[in-house]
Formats: C-alpha cells, structure tokens, sequence
C-alpha cells in the first residue's frame, strides 16, 4: 500500500508546486506545522522520565479520573497520539487496566478538540509569525544544551514556533491560493458531501497520523473561504475518525492489551463519527445555541466548528461511557487473552521502549514473571509444594516425613535452560537495544534487573543438577545420606520462603533480611563440611553417597547465593539511592566470615 500511496502523493504534489506558486507556501506550511509536531512531543518524552508516569499511575484508579487525565494531558501537549502511545506502552506493560486505558483515549478525544479552539480563537486572529520567531530562536538555543530539561524545553519551545509558523504559512497561502483558484467551487452539499469530505479528512489524517494539522487546515482553509462551513464539519469528522491510525500502528507492536485499547479508541471514534453525521442537523442547532450563548458572531465559522468538534466529542463519550462494560467484554471476547506460556515474555514488547521508566518497570515485571515461574521449578526440583513453602510449617520437620516423589521432569521445563530461552533472553536481550539513548539512572536499573535474571536462571540450573541425586536419596534406606539431603532442601525451602515474603511486600520490602540468609547459607555450608567428614569417618555413607554429597552441597550454596543476589537485585528499592544505602549496611563477606567463625 505504501508503495502505492507515497508516489501518488509526491505525484498530487509535483502538480500543485507547478499549477501555483501559493500551494507551495501552504503545503511547506503543513510541513513546518508537522514538523513541530515532532519537536514537541520529543519535547514531552524528555519529562516523562518518571513524572508523568507517576501521574498516570495515580490517576487511574477510576474512569473519570482517568478521562480528566487525557483531557489535561492532551489538552497541554497538544497531542492525542502522543498520550495514546504513552497509555498503550503503559498498558502492555500491566502498568494500567484496560478500563483505565480506555478512559484515558475518551479523555484524549475531548481534550484534542482544544487545538480547535486555539488555532480558531488564537492562531487566526493575530500575527501568529511575530511569537513564533522568539520562541524558534530560544527554543534551538536550549535545545542544544547538555540537561535534559533544558533540552526538552528546548525542543518544546521549538516545536510550538514551528507550530505557529506552520499555520502562518498555510493562512497566508489560502489567503493568496484564491486569487489562483477557488476551492469553494468545488464544494458538495448535502449528505453526499457529507460523506465525501468525511473520507477525505480521513484520508488525510491517516496520511499525516495527525488530526491537528488536518484541522489546521481545514480552520485556515475555512477562514479564507476555500471551503464551506459543511465541507468543513465533515472534514472534522474525518480528523476525529482518521486519529485513532496513530493507535494502531502502536499497537501493532504491543501485547493484547495493547491491542484491545486500539480497538476501542477506533470503536470509539467511529461510533462518534456516525453519530455525528446522523445527527448532523441537531447538533448544527445545537452549535447555533452553544455559539450565540458563548458570544461567538453567526458567521465565524471558524469557532463554530471549534464549537462542533467538542460538541461531537462530548455527545462520543455520553454514548459510550454507559457501554463500558460491554465495550470492555467485546474486545476480551474479539482478542482473547494467548494461552499462557512458562517461558513466553509476557510483557516485553516494542510498544514500552518509547519511555525510559517504562521500560525499567516492565523488564521488572517481566523478571517477576520470571521469579514466579522459577519459583515452581525450584520447590519442584526440591520435591516441595508451593504452598508448604508459602506456608508457616516447619520445613525442617515435613521433610522428615515419608516421601512421595513428585512426577516433574526438570529437563522438559525449557526456563532450566532460559540462558538461550525467553524470558531470561528477553530481558537481556530486549533491553539492550534501545541501551544506547537510555539515560544513566534508567541504565543502570535495568543492569541491575538483567543480572537478577541471571541470577534466577543459574539457580535453576544448579538444582537441575542436583535433582538427580535428590529424588534418589531422599527414598534411600540410608537414613544418614537421607537426612542430609532433607536437610539441604528445608535450607533452601526456607530461602524461598524468605524470598516470598518479600516479593509479597512490593516496594516495602526490607532487604535486612538477607543478611539473616546470607549468614545462614554460610553457616550450612560450614556445619555441612563437618557433618561430612564425620559420616566418611563413622562409615555411615558410602564413597558414593560422600562424592554426591559434597557435589550437591556446592550446588546448594550457589543455588542459595544465586537467589539471595536475585532476590536483593529484584525486590531491593526502586531508587538507586535508597538502593546504595540498604546496601551500605549489608554485611560483606569479611563480616559473614567473622560472625560465622564467631558467632558469639
């Protein structure tokens, strides 16, 4: 298709640069106006390193504060497909509920119809060109410092002078172009053109993946009379309709989730659009009051089609907010959740590489995602139930009880063999290739994730190759060999434990704790070493009993140091500095030696 579409397009322009001079100024004014529109919103991406996250995160705890949030939001930045990407990458990474993520599109609709007003009420009643000069000028000079907020100033201010430019050059150009040509004639009344500058609004926006410059156009177009008032509603329509490709194109890359808030910002649109245009007459009476009680002149169309843009919005999401629910079932029923998956990342996608805590947040999910299902492999691989190990039962004791060997084959779990396999090759892997623009405090949080990945993986690894030896000797008739290797389970059983509990405190966790374990797992392998010499010494083990004993009780202390790393690197704080500071006080290994030699 785009092979199609581009040459057509360079075509549809060649034509107008030759047939008329005045069509290159309004077609560089679409330029210029596209290309702030970049400005800004790289401008926004440099602030969302944490605030607007933080924001979005807390707003989104009920509809209607999740639709204020994409009203102001849009409404402020001036983009409705930078406040979609930013809600799909937060919803594939389970950041945010589906719900949430549609209610925040809703608000976005609403608030992209304050560009209408701007444009209309500001941008055309003054010489836009003597703001956008200053605001170029400072606005290139900041962008090239070195902070980063600084340089999103920077690329803010300069978006916002590209912006004004670009719509003084298409004001002027409309302007001039209908001394050439007039537009107007060309107008179609009733439903048919009603139909007819729908598509091609849409047509545009899709082309330009922007309804703001699509409105831009079709406002300054509308101010030099090229076009009709009707012609021009239609064609606002169309914007509206045309906006939501934006979405989907982010979502081609995204999880379900993602998916299904595509969908419903294009259900969405769609639904309004023709709602819109069956109920065009009512609303133009609607407007006609609206704008006679707002003070707006019967003959400025250009603020009564501001006027009808919010309007129809408004009347979008009076329909749709009712049919939530069903909306929300619909979409689980058209994209149902994939068959879950062990090893499968379940939330790394390209859709969250766009913002830098994001990103952070979601290798973190996935590497929870990970924990998770090691977890089971591990309790498994030490022939344990989950729940005992969740539990408060003495571990010591139930593994003195008969047992019953688990039916788990170790070797037919591919995360025990993740270091090639997802996720663990997802979360190294993935991360690394936007590594490059990362900044340092994002950079070195997802180091810290990837080695706790790391970490996981190898403990899985060592209990694969203590599994065989285990299930053998905890049914021998060798009481002693036995009661070792029971003893080297309920150790490890009681880290996982530990390591439980602070998953379960999220953010809350305090990683003292692992210096508790940290000392223990030494402790075990001193008085392991010992317990072995005796059992050799008394004959209570045979040569080969002793040779897997002392293999295993190493692959029980790394198994041991590997969780602890992971766990400290997974559930230790957020923040680098808190994280410096709990690991300040954590004992190093001179300390471990000490209080192990000299408990006392």
């Amino acid at each position: 298709m785009r092979k199609i579409v581009l040459p057509l397009i360079f075509a549809v322009l060649a034509y107008g640069f030759w047939i008329s001079p005045d069509f290159k100024q309004i077609a560089a004014g679409v330029a210029i106006f596209l290309f702030g529109m970049l400005f800004l919103e790289d401008g926004f991406k440099a602030y969302t390193g944490g605030v607007l996250e933080k924001i979005l995160k807390r707003t989104t705890d009920k509809l209607w504060k999740s639709m204020t949030f994409g009203v102001v939001s849009t409404s402020i930045m001036q983009s409705s497909s930078l406040v979609s990407v930013i809600t799909i990458s937060f919803l594939s990474a389970g950041l945010i509920g589906l719900t949430a993520g549609i209610g925040i599109i809703f608000g976005a609709n609403l608030g992209t119809t304050t560009g209408a007003w701007l444009i209309a009420g500001f941008g055309l009643k003054i010489d836009i060109a003597a703001y956008a000069m200053p605001m170029l000028v400072f606005g290139i000079i900041l962008a090239f410092q070195g902070s980063k907020t600084a340089k999103g100033l920077g690329y803010i201010l300069a978006g916002l002078g590209f912006l004004f430019l670009g719509i003084h050059h298409m004001k002027e150009g409309f302007e001039t172009f209908k001394e050439t040509i007039d537009l107007s004639q060309f107008a179609v009344p009733g439903f048919a053109g009603l139909l007819l500058y729908t598509g091609i609004g849409i047509f545009a926006t899709v082309v330009m993946q922007s309804s703001h410059a699509t409105l831009v156009i079709t406002i300054t177009a509308l101010a030099a009379g090229q076009i009709t008032y009707e012609n021009a509603l239609a064609l606002a329509i169309g914007a509206n309709v045309g906006t939501c490709i934006t979405a989907i194109l982010g979502a081609i890359s995204a999880n379900v989730d993602g998916r299904r808030l595509a969908a419903a910002h294009l259900i969405f649109n769609v639904t309004t659009g023709v709602v819109a245009i069956a109920l065009m007459n009512q609303i133009l009476l609607v407007v006609d009051w609206t704008s006679a009680h707002l003070g707006i002149a019967a003959d400025d169309w250009t603020l009564k089609l501001a006027v009808f843009h919010t309007l129809f919005n408004t009347l979008g999401i009076l329909i749709m907010v009712p049919l939530m629910g069903t909306l929300v079932k619909l979409l689980y029923r058209i994209f149902p959740q994939p068959k879950a998956d062990l090893v499968a990342p379940l939330y790394l996608n390209e859709a969250v590489t766009e913002f830098p805590d994001t990103l952070v947040e979601t290798v973190r999910k996935e590497l929870l995602h990970l924990y998770d299902n090691a977890f089971e492999v591990l309790a498994h691989g030490l022939n344990l139930h989950r729940h005992d190990i969740r539990s408060d039962a003495d571990l010591f004791e139930l593994t003195q009880q008969p047992e019953k060997l688990m039916e788990f084959d170790i070797d037919e779990i591919n995360l025990s063999h993740a270091a090639q396999q997802p996720p663990h090759n997802a979360i190294v892997g993935f991360p690394s290739r936007t590594q490059a623009d990362l900044p340092q405090e994002p950079m070195e949080r997802i180091y810290i994730l990837r080695e706790a990945a790391r970490d996981i993986v190898e403990a899985i690894k060592d209990v694969k190759h203590m599994r065989k030896n285990l299930i053998t000797y905890i049914v021998s008739d060798n009481p002693n060999i036995k009661a070792e290797y029971n003893k080297i389970r309920a150790q490890l059983g009681e880290i996982l434990r530990e390591l439980t509990t602070l998953r379960d405190a999220g953010e809350a966790a305090d990683l003292v704790a692992l210096d508790g374990l940290r000392l223990q797992m030494e402790e075990n392998d001193v008085t392991l070493n010992g317990d072995l010499d005796r059992l050799i010494r008394e004959g209570r083990i045979t040569a080969p009993m002793a040779t897997s004993l002392m293999n295993d009780s190493s692959y029980s202390y790394d198994v041991a140091k590997n969780l602890i790393a992971a766990g400290a690197g997974l559930f230790g704080p957020h923040d680098l500095g808190m994280r410096q500071a709990a690991e300040d006080i954590e004992l190093n290994e001179e300390e471990l030696d000490q209080l192990v030699r000299n408990p006392a």
